[in-house]
């Protein structure tokens, strides 16, 4: 019999949402500005050590921003991690410019900071570096930032933050969201603080963030008389106030929600880390994750079944679980956009599984959740015995293997000495 649905990461109230909406309310301010809005970026501000924030209302809205107020328009290039949601990717399309996918590395799961330096230094011999580079912090885990601070640098290429999954998470003693020029967070219903949608821009440059705020605001000009005014295009991307009175409220319970999925993740690890054929994604020394979600990757033949065997078993008791995210690389919409990697991204999205991870998963359900994992193999063991029919989708992710010590694709070229290498 199918238990109640858990889910992956479901939204938590747990401080002074209701008081903190109740106030906006009372006050009269429920339009895309108010005192909650200012107050939001302020304590948002100091929570991740910036001159400067703007509350905005989704995270592809952040990212978009940044990217126009760098520059970028038709016909540049932007260097872009291939593991991560199509927000990311899609932003770069919406100025015309042309996203590089950039593969991961297995240390992180993040850009892999040798194939960009290496595509660097052919863009700069070619007279070609791009506009910018977007970096992206998977699952809650920073990128390896040093060797991609100081490549960027040297190049003088400006670096996007795409923190949106990654909120609470260190590099060193800095705050993920903090190490580009612009850093973009996510309020989504499934990220670790939400404010059902919405997002913060941030910069050490102040002035590029009342540049956000200007242009999120329909890019209205002050005049004498207090007519609109209007000089270039704008968006209406401002953020709420009655949402950022949420997004406060769940700000100041931050640190009990990443102590709770570091704890989930820790009770994973207890409970499955004697099955073979599992491994958990690794945590980087250079910093802390917030285990937003607990991955793992399954190895078919040590494990005994494949990563769709286990996703189905957890969903046939009504339990939500999801693959890693599909590189950009392989979506049909961008088809023919210039890759480089050696399929380290595929071969995370081919085996691996995001699991329940929400701040608010009880040690019962988790519990439930690990039964069913633990009993996976088993089931499929028996079901070989009349059917073996898994030989082909085995095969299929040894071919995957064996292709991860080949040479680098670049788009449809494959250059041989190239050094190897999720909602917003």
């Amino acid at each position: 019999m199918r238990g109640k649905r858990i889910y992956i990461s479901p939204p938590i109230i747990g401080g002074d949402e209701l008081e903190l909406v109740g106030e906006a309310i009372s006050s009269g301010w429920i339009a895309p500005v108010g005192p909650h809005v200012d107050a939001f970026e302020r304590e948002f501000s100091a929570r991740v050590g910036v001159a400067g924030a703007a509350a905005l209302a989704s995270g592809t809205a952040g990212l978009h921003l940044a990217l126009k107020i760098l520059g970028i328009g038709p016909g540049d290039e932007v260097y872009c991690s291939t593991l991560t949601f199509a927000a990311t990717a899609n932003a770069i399309l919406y100025l015309g410019a042309d996203p590089v996918f950039i593969d991961s590395d297995r240390e992180t799961w993040n850009m892999d900071p040798e194939l960009l330096s290496a595509t660097l230094a052919d863009a700069a011999l070619r007279g070609a570096l791009p506009k910018a580079v977007i970096v992206v912090d998977v699952f809650g885990q920073c990128a390896n930032y040093a060797p991609i601070l100081e490549v960027c640098a040297r190049y003088d290429v400006p670096i996007i933050e795409d923190a949106a999954e990654a909120l609470g998470a260190t590099w060193q003693d800095r705050a993920a969201g903090t190490l580009g020029a612009i850093g973009v967070f996510s309020f989504n219903g499934n990220k670790i603080i939400t404010t059902s949608g919405g997002s913060m821009l941030v910069s050490d440059r102040p002035e590029w963030v009342d540049k956000a705020r200007f242009l999120a605001t329909q890019a209205r000009d002050c005049t004498e008389d207090n007519h609109y005014l209007h000089s270039e295009v704008g968006y209406n991307y401002r953020l709420s106030n009655l949402l950022a009175a949420v997004g406060r409220a769940q700000l100041r319970m931050l640190d009990t929600w990443i102590n709770r999925r570091r704890a989930i993740f820790r009770r994973y690890v207890e409970a499955l880390g004697d099955l073979a054929g599992l491994q958990f994604m690794p945590e980087a020394p250079f910093g802390q994750a917030t285990r937003w979600l607990t991955c793992v990757l399954i190895d078919p033949d040590a494990f005994g079944a494949d990563r769709q065997a286990v996703q189905k078993a957890l969903e046939a008791q009504n339990i939500e679980s999801r693959p890693v995210w599909r590189p950009m690389h392989m979506q049909p919409v961008y088809r023919g956009m210039r890759y480089i990697g050696r399929g380290i991204a595929e071969d995370l999205f081919g085996r691996g599984l995001c699991l329940p991870s929400g701040s608010s998963l009880s040690e019962t359900d988790q519990s439930r959740i690990i039964g069913i994992i633990r009993t996976v193999p088993h089931r499929r063991a028996r079901k070989r015995t009349t059917a073996p029919s898994l030989t082909s989708s085995v095969r299929d992710v040894e071919i995957g293997n064996e292709r991860l010590a080949g040479p680098t694709i670049i788009g449809d070229a494959v250059v041989a000495g190239t050094p190897a290498v999720v909602q917003r």
